[in-house]
């Protein structure tokens, strides 16, 4: 018996309005919601394979979701987002193995490679320093590699975008919660990237700030998702 899957608009995330939406939905208790994200993402980056990023970004957007819809948010609420630990592991271990299986040959070679160097110099001359022509051609191969599989990685999880919230709001399963959000991505794929850019031009500025900057974007950052996945999955009634 197949699943329904929920419906979606077409095209109409904004991502200038998203972030301009967000952050006056949550500017009277930005403080609070900084605190939600802040701890959300910290222990979100503690287990391995990403053990609990699943339950705290299902958290962090109960949080929003709950303060777009009028409702009292304590931090209390964050915490909440273990209710959904199973089907936020497995959606975040669906978006993770891949790009983990994507980066191991990729350290493997420069292992390799770095490894025949550091021994090279006992085979030519014994004590001879290591060529820096070779040590930079190889970090260098190293900095492109690494450039595009953030590229591939970012791309990837812009189709995943929507995932945490469906489970929250939709209370859908991981997989079902993958596949909307894949859909609902490819419907909006100009306006997604679009965010996703403008978040990202947003971070890099915030960095230049001894990373202060881009701490305190990121609850405007996740304010404005919600916004974008609410412009996409409206309120049902």
């Amino acid at each position: 018996m197949s699943t329904s899957l929920p419906a979606y608009n077409r095209g109409v995330v904004r991502p200038v309005v998203c972030l301009q939406t967000g952050w006056g939905l949550i500017k009277n208790q930005y403080w609070l919601f900084l605190g939600i994200t802040l701890v959300g993402v910290l222990i979100g980056s503690l287990g391995p394979m990403a053990l609990l990023l699943g339950p705290m970004m299902c958290g962090i957007y109960l949080c929003l979701f709950a303060h777009f819809r009028g409702q009292p948010v304590t931090f209390e609420l964050l915490f909440k987002g273990f209710d959904y630990f199973v089907q936020g592991l497995i959606a975040t271990l669906i978006q993770v193995i891949p790009i983990s299986l994507l980066l191991l040959p990729i350290y493997a070679i420069f292992f390799i490679r770095f490894m025949g160097l550091m021994s090279a110099p006992r085979v030519r001359t014994r004590g001879a320093p290591v060529d820096p022509s070779e040590m930079y051609s190889m970090f260098l191969a190293m900095g492109g590699m690494v450039l595009v599989v953030i590229f591939i990685s970012t791309l990837v999880g812009a189709f995943f975008i929507f995932t945490y919230p469906l489970i929250v709001d939709r209370k859908l399963k991981a997989l079902d919660a993958v596949r909307t959000s894949f859909k609902a991505v490819m419907a909006n794929l100009g306006g997604v990237l679009g965010l996703m850019g403008l978040n990202m031009v947003l971070g890099v500025i915030g960095l230049i700030f001894c990373y202060v900057g881009a701490i305190l974007l990121m609850p405007v950052s996740f304010a404005g998702w919600a916004v974008a996945y609410r412009q996409v999955f409206p309120e049902q009634s």
